[in-house]
């Protein structure tokens, strides 16, 4: 699974985005992660594994756990 690091959170919409290596930042969002991570204990910086979804926005981050 890849990683990256969460860059930015934007706790009171409910989403954020991970840097990765060499690609764009991802967005995701509090739906997208897996069943045992919690949204609110979340903070910059906490590297986080995730699968790779496509939207007609772009690519997000689907479900997302802790590294």
């Amino acid at each position: 699974m890849p990683q990256g690091k969460i860059k930015r959170l934007v706790a009171d919409r409910g989403f954020g985005f991970i840097e990765t290596d060499g690609t764009d930042d991802l967005f995701f969002h509090l739906s997208a992660l897996a069943e045992d991570v919690n949204f609110e204990e979340l903070s910059e910086g906490d590297v986080l594994e995730y699968e790779l979804g496509e939207t007609p926005k772009g690519k997000r981050a689907e479900n997302v756990r802790r590294a």
